[in-house]
């Protein structure tokens, strides 16, 4: 196995001028270095592309330390121990971790989680049984809180973190209203997810549709777009509704998103909650375990977009920024 020793890398070279290229990205191959004592090996056969890398490409004030240059570019990755000096992991484990846009992760054990692949697909533990889930876990049962018989909305309601939402909001017993874009979408989020209605934001009437779709107003929704979806949600918003806010998608290359009527919140007396899934992590094992065991048995369905190679990824994940991904956008490495 003489091409083992070579691991092909994607680096972040450049930072973005407003929206972000594929000539931000280089591919480099690099040599592996022998495993040293304690570390363990890892032949990477999933890699997660997720929005909030665009906000990591930037050099601004964050949550997080932005992306540094000539470095490998950050992502989730799932994968199966190839070697492995480490007493806590054998060859043949498969494992999730954060060896970011490459081939092959070498580390010291740590933040890496074995999983079971025997009734949850590999891929999976990088979407509903990953962060996407947790993501979605979180911001509907400790921000938005549902109780049976309210409305929820959620925005992106086909990706990875809508498509949970949507399903654990009409498991509480809600009534659940996703916003998406295009027929096909809305379709799937309708007769495959069960939600009980879908709005499609690239139509013209989205306050219509929004108010068709959700008679009684909404009480809880899930914001991962922002812009002028938000504006039309917050219009429909009854008082005291709860909005957990994850991600403002249509903002990501630097335009302003001025809200057009922020007087809502004062009216309708909401509360607007900003999170970050990681800053939670004594929520995961319970989060993993339920949405293990409901992929397990069938009950949470999830959809994937798979870009084929490590080359493709960067084209992959502009198409993700664009909204030309059909679930969790995946790249496929093996």
């Amino acid at each position: 196995m003489a091409d083992a020793q070579i691991n092909r890398q994607i680096l972040l070279v450049s930072r973005p001028q407003g929206e972000a290229s594929v000539s931000n990205f280089k591919l480099v191959e690099t040599p592996l270095a022998p495993l040293a004592e304690g570390e363990v090996r890892v032949r990477n056969h999933y890699l997660s592309l997720d929005p909030y890398m665009r906000g990591r490409m930037d050099d601004a004030k964050s949550y997080a330390a932005p992306q540094p240059l000539n470095e490998v570019m950050i992502g989730g990755t799932v994968g199966v121990v190839t070697e492995s000096r480490n007493a806590a992991f054998k060859a043949g484990d498969s494992v999730v971790g954060m060896f970011g846009w490459q081939e092959y992760g070498t580390s010291d054990g740590r933040g890496l989680n074995k999983v079971d692949a025997s009734h949850v697909p590999l891929s999976a533990y990088l979407g509903a049984v990953g962060m996407p889930g947790v993501t979605a876990w979180y911001g509907l049962n400790r921000i938005i809180e549902p109780k049976a018989g309210e409305t929820v909305a959620v925005s992106a309601a086909s990706g990875a973190v809508g498509s949970v939402v949507g399903q654990l909001a009409k498991a509480a017993g809600c009534r659940v209203v996703g916003i998406a874009g295009g027929a096909e979408k809305c379709r799937y989020v309708v007769d495959t997810l069960g939600f009980d209605a879908c709005v499609d934001y690239k139509a013209s009437k989205l306050h219509d549709d929004l108010k068709v779709a959700a008679p009684n107003g909404i009480d809880g929704y899930f914001e991962n777009v922002g812009g002028e979806v938000l504006d039309a949600v917050l219009a429909r918003m009854n008082a005291f509704g709860r909005i957990a806010l994850c991600g403002m998608i249509s903002g990501y290359d630097g335009a302003p998103l001025p809200l057009k009527a922020p007087r809502f919140l004062l009216t309708q007396r909401l509360k607007l909650q900003g999170f970050i899934v990681s800053e939670h992590m004594e929520v995961w094992p319970q989060a993993l375990k339920e949405l293990g065991e409901r992929v397990a048995s069938k009950k949470l369905h999830f959809r994937e977009s798979i870009a084929e190679g490590l080359d493709n990824a960067p084209e992959a994940f502009l198409g993700l920024l664009r909204g030309k991904n059909f679930g969790k956008q995946l790249v496929k490495l093996v």
